[in-house]
């Protein structure tokens, strides 16, 4: 089994999909590292739709150009009525809470084999429209997730990074 820095250092954003569905047991472990995920006070405000059927990736299609014909999205959302408020300027945990579940989640999809590609090219407002999401519940990422296509490789600004002192404070 890759260790954790092994699955970072060789994780990319997949923008190429093979058709080939993903597995259930795979997509069970992804959606269970989903929930065991941290979140604020642990009050769990994660809502995640699970999407599957061509009809409803049509549906990401109108909201995103970046699905990549992934065969799974997942649309990462929170519970706004849910989420932990910060009680020295009210702020809700809800987006940090689910960029957590996001990167578990895109994480475990690397140990698995998959790919996937953060997204957050949409519009929130379309997007809740499009799937009825109710009021209380945030878009804040979709994730495609699948087997990379046979084309599939990292743009070509992945391994631009900075070095480890351009990021400390």
């Amino acid at each position: 089994m890759k260790s954790f820095f092994e699955l970072a250092s060789e994780r990319y954003s997949v923008r190429a999909y093979s058709s080939q569905p993903i597995e259930q047991d795979k997509l069970d472990k992804i959606l269970e590292v989903g929930r065991l995920a941290p979140t604020a006070h642990n009050d769990q405000p994660q809502r995640i739709k699970v999407i599957t059927d061509p009809a409803e990736l049509a549906k990401v299609d109108e909201c995103t150009r970046c699905r990549f014909g992934a065969p799974t999205v997942l649309l990462i959302c929170y519970d706004k009525d849910v989420c932990w408020k910060r009680s020295f300027d009210s702020a809700l945990s809800g987006e940090v809470d689910a960029s957590i579940v996001t990167t578990s989640m895109m994480m475990m999809a690397q140990e698995l084999g998959l790919g996937t590609c953060w997204v957050m090219y949409f519009d929130p407002a379309k997007t809740s429209e499009i799937f009825a999401l109710p009021d209380n519940i945030v878009p804040v990422a979709m994730l495609p997730v699948g087997y990379p296509a046979d084309n599939a490789a990292p743009s070509e600004r992945h391994a631009s990074r900075l070095d480890l002192a351009s990021i400390l404070l």
